[in-house]
């Protein structure tokens, strides 16, 4: 319905109401059929269902079913590891889900507690969670609006509906029907929404939305939808698919071959869970959440708040950062940024519009000497300190003195003082350009202010026009007629809520990574445009396009023009998800940082929301997956820079496990087919598996950021974890750890050596020592790198090779892992042995850098 449309009359008549409110019996039986005034919640998962599941991921699965066959075969050992790792990564992922998703129960702490409501023609408070449609409410300045209203009297009633709109200023209200068919919610001048606050005049109105039929409950609706998974999440999830299916044919294939050889079927059987063992990465799950966390700790000292681990990898992913202006690249404060006097020395040395821009305000003053009233006027004051002095300020006051008024409303967009001035009076006068054009007493005068405040209006800026004049009596009768008439101009002040200073070294460095930035705001396009081009969003070809323009467009055009589109302007909550959708639905991987109500449902629908920890609501951080706890947009470019650096190191890891898991594979299964022994037992693989993996593995998350980090393209939304050459590195050194395990079998049998097999294992560990060693950086050296630039990765190499050393001649180690001691000589020949794996690395990445 469009309310704004209509007359009082019409209003009262669709709502069954009238000018002295409903009768306690009609808004009885009103509220049980349209129900509270309350923002409903949809219904929460459990904790049991949160904890069960951890357990639905395809490699998890295929991990229990794996251990369930070792037990069965009477390998307990496997059986128990395995699930002591999936019940700890459960228990992690269970902890992060557990704390609940929490925007609803933020979206009903805003509501307000009372209204002031007519009933049967008294005024009466009620809780609000009982007012219903038809109800006719007073408000006045602090309160909070308790539901959706149409205004029916404004008195001088301006409204804070920055968190829902994006607008800066306080919107001013009228009681007056607007015709227009479309109006975006900042447009709506005779309408007041729910949780927002009245910071000036007072207002009766009539109430015609309630609980989830109001703005704020459509937000409400927005947030109850599916969380988006993130690109990690997708990744791993098609990583652990394509594994699985990949171990369970060559566990097939390994038994077939077996048993065609007339192989046990048991021993087979063992030895093909051996391999599954191998091949899957159990530990894979746990390092990348213990990774993530990682990053997540080294975040908040950046001042960045993770609410959600996976969010630390998906900033790497950004393409897109749709940005709210209010507050987020602006300081979300006015600021008289230009002014231009046209009288010189009335008072005291200062200007005619000096004068009017210290006397004309209604600015107190606190215990503290705080200023406190309209932002617009706490602007103009701190502009006339900073020129003149405080002192000055107060002299003035004190020299003329108010002795009458008339105060601001949004039909005159006037407010007039008038101050004694010796034997005369000084009446001054501030305004909306247009108002004070049309009482000048020179048309001159007229002129040329129009054609200086079209100039700073097309730079953005908010352009208020002073007036005044000296008269020997006081107007009688003391009318608007008789004051605001035969004005002389005093000069044109231009005000913006200015950018922060550091957004703009932000934005470029972002360009710089492959990301686009894009202004979305409630705030009007000629504003909006000028911030956006001082910023460095906006440049030539660039489209500007404002909430109605969007509207009126076709889904295939704006799917056309999206990518675009730089600055949003006069957008409504529902466009700015429809913005974040179309970016999606072309591939890309969308932020939205916010700090309002109205971001909230574009915030939860993004790939990674980011709300502002200082100015920001609550609604918008508990939609949110990360938290800028200074409110610094360039927080966010550090962000995407961790994010790609543990995307990188995640990457390092699943390059070392896969190539370690692969050389296992292929030792394990080409053995039989080259006429050698089973070269490991089962025991070996799951040491190599959770030491020699485990720990260096989870050391690469410390590995320092590549040089070339923020140069890069963001990912694309279809590269795998193999793509770049990590899969064909997979392939050529997980073969060339195969032939030298094997290589070194074969030698050692033929040379009739009792110790081979504890000389394979050894060969076979070590290598992935100096494999993991050569992989910290994809192109440079690790002589160039330096052996102590990763001190926990050098640690974790000589702390597993002690563990290996310890395996193979301590005698307790013996007779669990059944190994022999190596001589000195045999020891010094693996050794040299498994130096083969780490040359060949340094190679490949030589090959890469010529």
């Amino acid at each position: 319905m469009r309310w704004w449309q209509l007359e009082t009359d019409n209003i009262l008549q669709k709502l069954e109401s009238t000018n002295d409110g409903l009768s306690e019996e009609f808004a009885r039986r009103k509220l049980r059929e349209v129900g509270a005034n309350e923002l409903e919640e949809k219904k929460r998962k459990t904790q049991v269902e949160i904890f069960f599941n951890q357990f639905k991921d395809f490699m998890i699965v295929v991990l229990l079913v794996a251990a369930v066959i070792a037990g069965v075969a009477g390998d307990l050992t496997d059986t128990i590891i395995i699930a002591v790792i999936v019940v700890l990564n459960a228990v992690v992922g269970f902890v992060q889900e557990n704390k609940a998703e929490k925007a609803m129960e933020a979206l009903k702490k805003i509501s307000a507690l009372q209204a002031h409501v007519r009933r049967d023609g008294k005024l009466i408070t009620l809780p609000s969670s009982e007012l219903v449609p038809g109800d006719i409410i007073e408000l006045e300045a602090g309160n909070v609006v308790p539901a959706d209203i149409r205004v029916l009297e404004a008195h001088s009633l301006k409204v804070n509906e920055s968190a829902l709109t994006g607008e800066s200023v306080p919107a001013e209200k009228t009681q007056k029907s607007l015709m227009q068919e479309e109006l975006a919610l900042g447009d709506r001048a005779n309408m007041a929404f729910k949780s927002t606050l009245i910071t000036n005049g007072r207002a009766k109105g009539i109430v015609v939305a309630t609980g989830m039929g109001t703005e704020i409950g459509a937000i409400a609706k927005m947030l109850q939808q599916q969380d988006e998974t993130t690109p990690l999440q997708r990744r791993m999830a098609d990583f652990g698919r394509k594994l699985s299916y990949l171990v369970i044919l060559i566990c097939i294939l390994f038994f077939a071959v077996g048993y065609l050889m007339k192989e046990e079927p048991l021993n087979l059987l063992l030895t093909s869970i051996s391999l599954a063992v191998a091949a899957i990465p159990e530990a894979l799950p746990a390092l990348i959440t213990v990774a993530l966390a990682a990053g997540a700790k080294r975040l908040v000292r950046k001042n960045a708040l993770i609410r959600k681990l996976s969010a630390v990898e998906t900033l790497g992913s950004v393409t897109f950062i749709c940005s709210d202006k209010t507050g987020t690249l602006t300081l979300n404060k006015m600021k008289v940024v230009r002014s231009q006097s046209y009288r010189t020395g009335l008072i005291n040395d200062l200007d005619a519009l000096e004068c009017c821009i210290a006397l004309n305000h209604d600015i107190k003053r606190s215990h503290e000497r705080k200023l406190i009233g309209d932002p617009t006027e706490i602007a103009l004051i701190e502009y006339f300190i900073e020129k003149s002095s405080d002192n000055n300020l107060a002299q003035l006051q004190n020299q003329l003195p108010r002795i009458a008024e008339l105060p601001f409303d949004s039909e005159r967009k006037l407010m007039t003082t008038v101050h004694r001035l010796d034997n005369r009076f000084l009446i001054t006068c501030k305004g909306a350009i247009e108002s004070i054009t049309n009482i000048l007493a020179d048309r001159r005068d007229a002129n040329l202010m129009l054609a200086q405040a079209d100039d700073m209006a097309k730079e953005g800026m908010r352009v208020l026009a002073y007036g005044y004049k000296i008269v020997s009596i006081m107007p009688d009768p003391f009318t608007i007629e008789a004051v605001e008439t035969d004005l002389v101009f005093a000069g044109l002040v231009g005000m913006i809520d200015p950018p922060r200073e550091e957004v703009k070294v932000a934005i470029a460095e972002c360009k710089t990574a492959g990301i686009t930035t894009v202004m979305i705001t409630g705030d009007h396009p000629a504003t909006a445009s000028a911030i956006a081009k001082e910023l460095g969003i906006l440049s030539h070809g660039d489209m500007v396009v404002t909430g109605k323009e969007l509207q009126s467009m076709s889904d295939d055009e704006f799917q056309k023009d999206v990518e675009k589109i730089r600055v949003y302007a006069r957008v409504s909550p529902e466009q700015k998800l429809k913005i974040v959708k179309a970016l999606q639905a072309k591939g890309h991987f969308v932020s939205m940082t916010g700090d309002g109500v109205n971001d909230a449902p574009s915030l939860k629908a993004s790939d990674i929301g980011v709300a502002m920890g200082i100015t920001g609501t609550d609604v918008s951080k508990e939609s949110s997956d990360m938290i800028l706890l200074d409110d610094n947009f360039a927080t966010i470019v550090k962000a995407v820079k961790e994010g790609r650096h543990i995307y990188d190191n995640i990457r390092k890891f699943v390059k070392y496990i896969m190539t370690c898991n692969s050389a296992e594979i292929l030792t394990m299964f080409l053995a039989p087919i080259l006429g050698l022994p089973i070269p490991l037992l089962p025991i070996h693989i799951l040491w190599i598996n959770l030491v020699t993996d485990g720990l260096p593995g989870l050391a690469l998350g410390s590995e320092r950021a590549e040089e070339d980090i923020m140069r890069r393209r963001p990912r694309k939304s279809s590269e795998s974890l193999f793509s770049d050459g990590i899969g064909v590195h997979i392939a050529w050194v997980g073969f060339l750890m195969a032939v030298v395990t094997l290589g070194t079998e074969a030698w050692a049998i033929q040379q009739e050596m009792p110790h081979w097999q504890t000389m394979v294992f050894t060969v076979l560990s070590i290598s992935q020592l100096g494999h993991v060693m050569g992989i910290r950086s994809d192109r440079r050296s690790l002589f160039r790198l330096g052996l102590f630039s990763n001190k926990p990765l050098l640690g974790a190499v000589v702390l597993t090779l002690l563990l290996q050393l310890g395996v193979v001649y301590l005698p307790f180690a013996n007779k669990i892992f059944r190994t022999q001691p190596l001589t000195l000589s045999e020891l010094a020949i693996c050794i040299l042995i498994s130096l083969v794996v780490l040359i060949g690395v340094e190679i490949e990445k030589g090959i890469k850098r010529s």
